[in-house]
C-alpha cells in the first residue's frame, strides 16, 4: 500500500491500464508491426543488441565508477563493483566477436550509400562490402586492446589513490579519474548521440532531437539572459555607432560595384534561353513579363549552362530569345530589353550588411534613447518575437528558405542535414521561453546575497556562478522539466521536415498499411511513456534538491 501511495496518481493510472496495454501489443499483429515501425526496428537488427548493450555496459560501469567514488556521496562497494563490471566488459570487447556486428552497421549507417564504396549497393539494410568488413575488423583489433589498457590503467590510477591524502596519490587518482571519464564519456556520447541503432532507429532520432534541441536551447537561453544584464556605457554607445558607419560603409561598397549589361534578344514566340549565373531578378522580370513592352502572358524559359550553348539553342529553333550579357549577344538579332544591374553575389552581400547596419543602428538608437546597452534591447527583441511566432512556421523557415540561403551563400559548403536543421529550430523556438524561466530565477534571488557577493571580492562572474546560478537553478527546476516534456512532444513537428522520427515512421507505416487506429494508437502510447519517464526524471531531481522545502 505504501508503495501505491508513493505513485503519482497518473503514473497509477498507466500502471493499472498497462496489463491491457501489454495484451493488446501482444496479441494484436496490426499493433506489433505497427510498434515495429514507429520504434523503427530493421530486419535483422537483433543481431546488432549484444554488441550494442556490451560496449553501453562497458562505458557506463566506467562513468559509474567515477560517480560512486564522489566525496560527497561515496559508496565503496558499489564503486569496486563498477569498476569490476567496466573491467569484465572491455574483457568481452576483447574476445568476443559479438561486438562487430554492431560496428559493422554504424559504419554502414554513417557513410552515403549512393556514393560511397563501403556500402553494397541497393541492399537494405545497408550491408559493408567484404572490404570494408575487414578493414573494420583491423580497425577493431587495434581499438579494443587500447580500450582494454586505457581501462586497466585508469582504473589502477584510480583506485592506487582513493585512500590516501598524499599530494602526489591524490595525483593519480585525479589522472585515472581523467582517463576513465574521457575515454567512457566520449564512447557513451557517441553510442546515445551519433551511432545508428538499427532495433530503434525511430526512438533514437527522437530522443536524440529533443535533447540536442533542449541542451542548445537552454545555451541559447541563458546567453539571452547574460545579454540583458549588460550596462549601458557612453563608450558602448560610441562603438556600436561606429559598427554601424562600418556595416552601412561595407553595404555601400558592395551596391556600387559597377553594373552588368543583359539583353533580351530574339522573339518571344517561343521559350527564353537564360543562362547560369544570370542574376535572379532579371530571370523574374523576364518571366513575368515586368520590363517594357512585355506580354501579359508569362514566358516560358530554359537554362543553358553558358552564352554558346544558349545561343546555337536559338540556332536551331530550340528556344526563341535569350537573355544573355551584351557582349555575348550575337549581331544582328532584335533586342527586345536591355538594361544594367548587379551580380547576385555582389547584391545579396549588400543587402545583407544593409539590413545588419539598420538593426545594429536601430539598437543602437533605442539604447542610446533608454539608456540601456543594445545587445540588451536586441536580447529582449528577440525572446519577445520568437514567442509570438508559432512553433511549425520557425521549424518550416529554419528547416527550408534559411538553411537554403545559407548553402546558397556558402556555395554550398555548409549544408545541414535535416535532423541539424530541425535541432536548431527547436531550440531557437525553445530558447526564448527557457530565457524567460532563467531570467525569473535569477530575479528571486536576493539582492542582498549578491551585494554579499561582491563586498567578499567576487566579481560578476564568481557571482553568477557561485552564487545566483546554483539557487537559481534549484527554484527553476519544475518549470524546466516542463520545457523537457514539450520539447519532447514538439520534435513530432520535426517530421515535416521528412525526419524520420516516430511521428515520420507512423505516417508512412499508415500509408502504406491503410490501417486506421493501430499506427496512432501505438505513437501515442509511445509517447505517453516517454513524457511519464521525463516526468519522473524532473520529480527525482526535485526530491533530490528539496526545493518544495527551500
Amino acid at each position: 500500500m505504501s508503495f501505491l501511495r508513493s505513485v503519482r496518481p497518473s503514473n497509477l493510472i498507466i500502471l493499472t491500464a498497462l496489463p491491457f496495454i501489454v495484451y493488446l501489443f501482444a496479441s494484436s499483429g496490426d499493433y506489433q508491426r505497427s510498434l515495429r515501425a514507429i520504434l523503427g526496428v530493421e530486419n535483422g537488427s537483433s543481431a546488432f543488441v549484444p554488441g550494442f548493450l556490451t560496449l553501453t555496459i562497458a562505458f557506463a560501469s566506467g562513468i559509474a565508477v567515477l560517480l560512486l567514488s564522489r566525496t560527497k556521496a561515496y559508496r565503496p562497494r558499489l564503486s569496486t563493483a563498477a569498476a569490476i563490471l567496466n573491467l569484465v566488459a572491455a574483457a568481452v570487447l576483447l574476445s568476443s566477436g559479438t561486438i562487430h556486428p554492431f560496428v559493422a552497421s554504424v559504419v554502414a549507417n554513417a557513410v552515403d550509400p549512393f556514393t560511397s564504396s563501403l556500402v553494397v549497393k541497393g541492399v537494405t539494410p545497408r550491408q559493408l562490402t567484404e572490404a570494408a568488413d575487414l578493414a573494420v575488423h583491423g580497425v577493431e583489433s587495434v581499438l579494443y586492446p587500447a580500450y582494454f589498457g586505457m581501462t586497466l590503467l585508469g582504473l589502477g590510477l584510480f583506485f592506487a589513490g582513493t585512500h590516501n591524502t598524499d599530494a602526489a596519490d591524490s595525483r593519480l587518482r585525479s589522472v585515472g579519474g581523467w582517463i576513465l571519464g574521457l575515454v567512457n564519456g566520449a564512447g557513451l556520447i557517441f553510442i546515445f548521440f551519433f551511432a545508428h541503432i538499427a532495433f530503434a532507429a525511430g526512438v533514437a532520432t527522437t530522443i536524440r532531437a529533443a535533447i540536442a534541441a533542449y541542451i542548445l536551447a537552454a545555451v541559447m537561453g541563458l546567453i539571452w539572459v547574460g545579454l540583458l544584464q549588460l550596462h549601458y556605457t557612453a563608450r558602448t554607445s560610441l562603438l556600436f555607432a561606429l559598427a554601424t558607419l562600418a556595416l552601412a560603409l561595407v553595404s555601400a561598397w558592395f551596391l556600387l560595384q559597377p553594373r552588368e549589361a543583359y539583353v533580351l534578344a530574339g522573339s518571344l514566340e517561343g521559350k527564353v534561353a537564360i543562362v547560369s549565373n544570370t542574376p535572379s531578378g532579371l530571370i523574374g522580370a523576364v518571366r513575368f513579363g515586368q520590363y517594357p513592352g512585355a506580354p501579359e502572358k508569362e514566358s516560358a524559359v530554359r537554362t543553358f549552362l553558358g552564352p554558346t550553348e544558349a545561343v546555337t539553342a536559338a540556332e536551331k529553333k530550340d528556344v526563341t530569345a535569350a537573355l544573355l550579357p551584351k557582349a555575348a549577344v550575337p549581331a544582328g538579332w532584335p533586342v527586345l530589353w536591355e538594361t544594367e544591374t548587379l551580380n547576385d553575389r555582389d547584391r545579396s552581400a549588400g543587402i545583407t550588411f544593409a539590413v545588419l547596419a539598420i538593426i545594429l543602428g536601430l539598437l543602437t538608437f533605442g539604447g542610446y534613447l533608454h539608456r540601456r546597452h543594445p545587445l540588451a534591447i536586441g536580447s529582449e527583441f528577440v525572446v519577445d518575437t520568437i514567442r509570438g511566432i508559432p512553433m511549425l512556421v520557425i521549424v518550416l523557415y529554419v528547416g527550408l528558405p534559411l538553411s537554403g540561403a545559407l548553402k546558397d551563400a556558402t556555395q554550398g559548403v555548409l549544408d545541414p542535414p535535416n535532423l541539424m536543421r530541425g535541432i536548431v529550430a527547436m531550440a531557437l523556438a525553445y530558447s526564448a521561453y527557457l530565457a524567460e524561466i532563467f531570467r525569473s530565477g535569477i530575479n528571486a534571488i536576493p539582492v542582498g546575497q549578491i551585494e554579499a557577493a561582491r563586498s567578499i571580492g567576487l566579481n560578476r562572474w564568481q557571482t553568477a556562478r557561485l552564487v545566483v546560478l546554483p539557487q537559481a537553478f534549484r527554484i527553476i527546476i519544475p518549470p524546466l522539466g516542463n520545457e523537457l516534456i514539450a520539447i519532447l512532444k514538439d520534435t513530432s513537428l520535426l517530421s515535416i521536415l521528412s525526419i524520420r522520427d516516430i511521428t515520420q515512421r507512423m505516417r508512412e507505416f499508415q500509408s502504406a498499411s491503410f490501417l486506421p487506429f493501430a499506427p496512432y494508437n501505438s505513437a501515442a502510447i509511445f509517447y505517453i511513456f516517454l513524457t511519464l519517464a521525463a516526468a519522473s526524471l524532473v520529480n527525482m531531481i526535485e526530491r533530490k534538491y528539496d526545493i518544495k522545502h527551500r
